[in-house]
């Protein structure tokens, strides 16, 4: 089972949230990463752009296939990971240092719909 880090929030989907302050520095999960494989580009939301949970916000290529990546909160990207344009095998070495942007999120309640790392290692049981 891959390593699931207790200070983050997860989705369905793969993604975690991790609470800096009134921001959440978002990426994806160790299971994504290995299902993806290889990860050879990377494509990121604009800072100021606006993103909504659940919803597309970028994309990660991987030798095995193409991956949307999915807003876990709703909000306003105030950062992004310039250093993935380059190198984006960065995602692979380790997703929980290769983040992919900040939000400030406008509905901070969506974070009680994440899970935490017991219920996200238990969904990952189930598939």
């Amino acid at each position: 089972m891959s390593n699931v880090p207790a200070d983050l929030r997860y989705t369905k989907d793969h993604e975690w949230a991790k609470p800096e302050g009134t921001r959440y520095r978002i990426g994806i999960t160790a299971f994504a990463q290995e299902q993806l494989g290889d990860v050879v580009f990377v494509e990121l939301p604009k800072v100021g752009a606006k993103v909504t949970a659940k919803q597309s916000f970028g994309v990660v290529e991987s030798v095995k296939a193409v991956s949307d990546l999915f807003a876990p909160l709703s909000g306003e990207i105030v950062e992004v990971n310039a250093a993935l344009h380059d190198k984006p095998e960065l995602v692979n070495a380790g997703p929980y240092d290769a983040w992919m942007a900040v939000i400030r999120p406008s509905a901070p309640a969506e974070l009680d719909a994440l899970m935490d790392a017991a219920a996200y290692e238990a969904y990952l049981g189930t598939l």
